[in-house]
């Protein structure tokens, strides 16, 4: 029996969700700094069988956790330790900027889905690059033989002209790439006016080359360099991405970042009216992700290294994705409603999963 869903229920149900998000947050933090973290790694360290190899990378599991949840490096260390086998952090602006009015952040909990409009609020890539040095360094020294993977999600600042956006994107890239194990192009959020229209290949090539080459550069190595897309865009506009990805050798592509839909909820059409704009992650983006997913193997194969994140929830949501051609695979909504522990039970249950496959072959 699990306890967090009556605590979530009792505790943080009934509170502005960006304000539970934030006590949650804390909470995680804390523990790690307690010296708790140190003891909850050795419940929740991922089964060696899990490893991933990609992005010429040692990955402990095959789950991490999606862009999103810490934006601004603050927790990396205290979220390693809860199981996930890599953190992306972001999106991370050249620019610190504060993002949207509050509210912004609103749970339909009889979906499993939220809906925001954050607006890619953090402290800017100056700010966040010594975190994520200093946090790299940490997992390097406690982890002599794999570490949790940190990977860094940038974007646009808001106050940034479209046609300015490039070099924008160089900023963080330069700042953040020397701690970064991956970085990835956020063009797909909807909550920053004008940047889904970045997702243009014509738009997309010049600025991904650009990222790349001065990530590198500013690395004195090669980062694995990847793109996230939006689950909205039409299957023509998914194909000529990927086509752009071969084109440039990007080493991969993130399916899929939030959608501006809203079909198929449960909770009523008014009051999800009432919420206004912003972008729907958690269980209703599931088949759609899926599908993008699918899509995007059928046109890259083996060439690219495909993340798959949207609408998982479970360790079952996790395989279906590796079987239908994720290399990698992220969560973020369910952590809300699951808890602490959802990562380690999704890193058990695949193990589980994948010993009963082992056995029918």
């Amino acid at each position: 029996m699990r306890v967090y869903p009556t605590f979530f229920k009792l505790a943080f149900s009934w509170m502005d969700a960006e304000k539970a998000h934030k006590i949650g947050f804390q909470a995680i933090r804390a523990a790690h700094r307690s010296g708790a973290g140190r003891i909850l790694a050795r419940i929740t360290a991922p089964d060696a069988s899990l490893r991933t190899e990609a992005l010429g990378l040692t990955f402990p599991s095959p789950f991490g956790l999606a862009a999103g949840f810490d934006k601004e490096g603050h927790g990396i260390e205290a979220l390693a330790e809860l199981g996930f086998g890599h953190v992306e952090v972001g999106t991370i602006t050249g620019q610190a900027q504060p993002g949207n009015e509050k509210p912004r952040l609103f749970r339909l909990i009889d979906d499993r889905a939220v809906i925001n409009r954050m607006g890619f609020n953090n402290d800017g890539a100056a700010a966040v690059a010594p975190r994520l040095k200093s946090a790299k360094a940490a997992l390097q020294r406690k982890h002599a033989d794999v570490r949790p993977v940190i990977g860094v999600n940038i974007g646009k600042t808001k106050v940034v002209e479209l046609d300015e956006a490039t070099e924008d994107y160089l900023v963080s890239a330069r700042s953040l790439a020397p701690a970064a194990d991956y970085l990835v192009v956020n063009v797909s959020s909807p909550n920053t006016p004008g940047l889904r229209l970045l997702q243009n290949v014509e738009t997309l090539r010049p600025l991904l080359r650009a990222v790349g080459d001065a990530a590198d550069e500013a690395a004195g190595r090669h980062v694995p360099l990847l793109v996230k897309i939006a689950p909205d865009l039409s299957n023509e506009d998914i194909d000529d991405v990927a086509r752009l990805a071969l084109d440039l050798k990007l080493d991969g592509i993130i399916a899929t970042n939030t959608t501006i839909t809203r079909e198929g909820l449960v909770t009523d059409a008014a009051k999800v009216e009432a919420l206004g704009a912003g972008g729907l992650s958690g269980a209703p983006l599931k088949q759609r992700s899926l599908e993008v997913l699918r899509r995007l193997k059928e046109a890259v194969g083996d060439q690219l290294v495909l993340i798959a994140v949207g609408g998982v929830e479970s360790a079952q949501d996790v395989q279906d994705r590796l079987d239908a051609g994720a290399t990698l695979v992220q969560g973020y909504t369910a952590f809300l409603y699951e808890g602490p522990f959802w990562a380690s039970r999704i890193n058990k249950g695949l193990v589980k999963i994948q010993k009963r496959g082992s056995r029918s072959v």
